[in-house]
């Protein structure tokens, strides 16, 4: 397994953990690459049912579950390592697969951080966390599901403000809308999950499956169109002038001067 992601097992469950604190558990190719290796684990093993994804924050002053891409990895010349054939961004948000994974989120999720969330079946989330979409303060747009799988989630309003200012929502807001299964208190999210997980893992396993892959197919029914928008206004984005001062102000901790261009 990826010595930035660690795959654990507690009866039917398994653990997912990106890990990867120092920057903020953003996705290189490293961590795509470990998180498809671990979903591929979990759908193989015959004696899970259930997995959890979720992010070692415990030594960040302001913990953040992901931050998304990592930037300095794009801005490198990697950024298509950070995508895997099957599962896409991270190896993971448009990964087929049979096994329910519920998102454990104890900080901030965003961009494609949010979007990982998104594409988990359930989310328990602290208290701390915050879920947004800050590409458009990058000259980016969130290439891996949020523009859509967002405004199924907690309703276009909320979503489109969101997405157009950049801002995060906060964990008791996404609670109300409708994003979260559980809301629990700061380190305990895990500990949630696995209580949801085996409410789950003591039900039929094939019943579940089943039951998902339907649920899914109906939130996902246009996808394949709303794909191929999103990597084309993806690649409008990154062929304009602007893509490298805002790569380069995040960098360099500063306000990007835009041009529109």
């Amino acid at each position: 397994m990826s010595n930035v992601v660690r795959y654990e097992t507690n009866g039917r469950i398994a653990i997912i953990t990106l890990d990867r604190p120092e920057a903020r558990n953003a996705v290189n190719g490293d961590v795509a690459a470990g998180v498809e290796a671990a979903i591929d684990r979990l759908e193989d093993d015959a004696d899970v049912w259930v997995g959890i994804l979720t992010a070692n924050t415990a030594a960040q002053d302001r913990p953040v579950f992901c931050a998304g891409a990592d930037l300095k990895a794009i801005n490198s010349g990697e950024g298509a390592s950070l995508s895997t054939q099957r599962g896409g961004f991270a190896g993971f948000v448009y990964r087929e697969r049979r096994k329910p994974i519920i998102a454990a989120v104890d900080g901030l999720a965003t961009a494609g951080g949010c979007e990982i969330v998104l594409a988990a079946d359930l989310v328990v989330a602290t208290t701390r966390s915050a879920f947004g979409l800050a590409e458009a303060k990058r000259n980016l747009i969130a290439a891996a599901g949020g523009l859509f799988r967002l405004p199924r989630a907690i309703g276009q309003a909320a979503a489109m403000e969101a997405i157009l200012t950049g801002e995060p929502i906060p964990a008791e807001r996404a609670h109300d809308l409708g994003l979260l299964s559980r809301l629990v208190e700061p380190g305990a999210a895990v500990t949630e999950a696995l209580a949801l997980a085996e409410r789950i893992a003591s039900c039929a396993p094939m019943a579940v499956w089943e039951s998902r892959a339907i649920v899914r197919a109906a939130q996902d029914h246009d996808d394949e169109s709303l794909i191929r928008m999103t990597n084309e206004a993806l690649g409008r984005v990154m062929a304009s002038e602007d893509i490298k001062e805002g790569l380069t102000a995040f960098i360099e901790k500063r306000q990007p001067n835009w041009t529109g261009t």
